[in-house]
């Protein structure tokens, strides 16, 4: 499942942290894959949080590397 930009969307910004929600039409399996959200990497920063959303329930996600490329890493 590629990315979709459209589904991603800011729930809260504050003091340049961020918390993201990403919505999938599909499992959320992959969705925290190293480089699936590159096409947006300039606008995620480290410990930013994403929600993700998806057909199986949702799962929350921090940032741990916005560039080069994204990577996302569970809580904890």
């Amino acid at each position: 499942m590629a990315f979709v930009i459209r589904n991603l969307s800011v729930l809260a910004y504050a003091q340049g942290f961020t918390l993201w929600h990403y919505k999938a039409a599909a499992p959320l399996a992959g969705l925290d894959a190293p480089g699936y959200f590159d096409a947006a990497a300039d606008m995620f920063a480290p410990g930013d949080m994403v929600l993700l959303s998806g057909s199986q329930g949702g799962q929350m996600r921090v940032v741990a590397q916005a560039a080069p490329s994204v990577r996302l890493a569970p809580l904890g």
